[in-house]
């Protein structure tokens, strides 16, 4: 779920921009002011997920349509930036979207299970969890589900802090 910056997701995103719109940079190169979120649902899931962007292993994620059309979420959208929160609301890194597509769950590549770095990374993994995970949120919202309900891939890269930020 979307939600405000906080003090910390601010001063990332403020030190962020010191950087791409500093000297030599113009003022059409700075981004719009990011959404700040964390992954999963709950504080420990939060924090594990959060653990595998900055440690290089994350770098693709999967939400329900239907999910975020009933939560009023925006969505997701190629070129444009997220500031990462970890369990405690603290943040973690700012991720650029740079993939988007939505098909059904259960259409879901082994590159794109790779990518998004959970447990053993393989299609049949990822398909276990994120049944669990995609039937509780649907029961919790009274929406139906079945191995075809429509999953937004997302794929990104790190920009920032620096010393985290994926090469492009």
């Amino acid at each position: 779920m979307m939600e405000g910056m906080n003090r910390s997701a601010r001063a990332m995103w403020m030190d962020y921009l010191s950087v791409i719109a500093g000297p030599g940079h113009h003022l059409s190169q700075v981004p719009e002011t990011p959404q700040a979120w964390a992954f999963g649902a709950g504080k420990e899931m939060a924090e594990e997920l959060a653990r595998l962007v900055v440690a290089g292993v994350k770098r693709a994620t999967a939400t329900s349509l239907e999910g975020i059309l009933v939560d009023g979420d925006p969505m997701p959208q190629v070129g444009v930036h997220s500031v990462i929160y970890d369990g405690s609301r603290v943040a973690r890194c700012i991720i650029l979207t740079t993939a988007v597509h939505v098909a059904p769950l259960d259409s879901v590549s082994e590159a794109f299970a790779w990518q998004e770095g959970e447990g053993d990374r393989s299609v049949e993994y990822w398909l276990e969890g994120h049944r669990s995970f995609f039937r509780a949120e649907h029961e919790t919202l009274d929406l139906p589900f079945s191995d075809s309900i429509p999953v937004i891939f997302e794929e990104f890269v790190v920009v920032w802090p620096q010393e985290i930020a994926d090469r492009r």
